[in-house]
């Protein structure tokens, strides 16, 4: 038996997560979905994407006794109704309260944390020419760069790289 005004979950077309939302509210549907500001690289460059924190799926608030969803299956970019065998996936309603409440308050979005660094850790260059080389992490000079020491020719070297470029060999994340 399904609980009265529940969450329920819904799977979308690829991509099409907005425009399922967009159509469920115009329906008069209460739905949710979580986004996220991720970083990503557009033509060599850093930039700030704002995607679905869940790729294909929403999350629909009904309840099913005043309200068919009948509507929701056919609603433009939207594939199913999650089921478990002949019930709707109905999601506790603390999950969705506790999405809500990570948001920013100031833009709705979720943001994923960057790896911490501590002076000493030892790090790992993913890009650039120093890509592949283990280093020891120094200090973050600006928001986006780092000093970190590297082994070069038998000596310590400082080596200014982009953070993003970074990752830590053991542990690290925050």
């Amino acid at each position: 038996m399904i609980a009265q005004d529940s969450w329920y979950l819904l799977r979308s077309k690829p991509r099409s997560e907005a425009t399922a939302l967009t159509h469920l509210e115009r329906q008069g549907f209460h739905a949710y979905l979580p986004r996220l500001l991720q970083p990503a690289r557009v033509r060599g460059r850093w930039v700030d994407r704002i995607e679905p924190l869940f790729p294909r799926y929403l999350f629909l608030r009904a309840d099913v006794k005043r309200q068919s969803l009948g509507a929701v299956r056919s609603t433009v970019g939207i594939t199913e109704i999650v089921r478990f065998g002949n019930e709707y996936a109905a999601v506790p309603p603390q999950v969705v309260l506790d999405l809500k409440n990570r948001e920013e308050s100031a833009t709705g979005l979720h943001r994923l944390q960057r790896p911490f660094f501590a002076p000493g850790d030892t790090v790992r260059i993913l890009e650039g020419s120093f890509r592949g080389l283990e280093g020891v992490f120094e200090c973050q000079e600006r928001e986006e760069r780092v000093l970190i020491l590297l082994e070069l020719l038998n000596r310590k070297t400082r080596v200014r790289i982009p953070m993003d470029q970074l990752r830590p060999l053991v542990g690290g994340w925050n």
